[in-house]
C-alpha cells in the first residue's frame, strides 16, 4: 500500500507515513473532528527513535496512563526511583497518573505507546 485512504468512517494508512505529521502520534484528540482517528479517549503513537535519542526534558504533572511497548531495538525508561530497559521485542511498561517520566533510546528503536486519556493541552509539537 502505498497511499493513505479515507473513506467515510474508515481510515487505511502505513504508521512509517503518518506519524511525521504529529511527531508520531496516529490518534487522538488532535486529529480533526471528522478524521475517524480523533479521540478523546486514547492516544496512539508509532516513535522510531534513533540511538542516543533523548526525550528532551522529563514529563511532570502527568495527567494520564502510558503503555510504551518496544517493537525493535533498545529502549530505556526513566521513572522516578527506577529506570526500566526495554530490550526484547514485546518488552513493555505502564505508568500511571503522577507518574514522572523521560526516556533514551539505547539503540536505535521503535516503540508504540498508547496513552489515556486523550488530553487538550498537551503539545504535539
Amino acid at each position: 500500500m502505498t497511499d493513505d485512504v479515507r473513506v467515510g468512517n474508515v481510515y487505511v494508512g502505513n504508521a512509517d507515513a503518518d506519524a511525521p505529521g504529529d511527531r508520531g502520534w496516529l490518534l487522538g484528540h488532535f486529529k480533526p473532528p471528522d478524521d475517524v482517528r480523533h479521540s478523546r479517549d486514547v492516544e496512539v503513537k508509532w516513535g522510531r527513535h534513533p540511538a542516543g535519542e533523548r526525550r528532551a526534558r522529563w514529563v511532570t504533572g502527568e495527567t494520564r496512563t502510558a503503555m510504551l511497548m518496544l517493537i525493535s531495538g533498545r529502549f530505556r525508561v526513566e521513572l522516578p526511583g527506577r529506570s526500566v530497559l526495554l530490550a526484547r521485542q514485546g518488552d513493555y511498561v505502564v505508568w500511571g497518573e503522577g507518574v514522572d517520566h523521560s526516556w533514551h533510546s539505547e539503540e536505535d528503536s521503535l516503540v508504540l505507546t498508547v496513552r489515556w486519556p486523550s488530553v487538550p493541552g498537551y503539545a504535539v509539537r
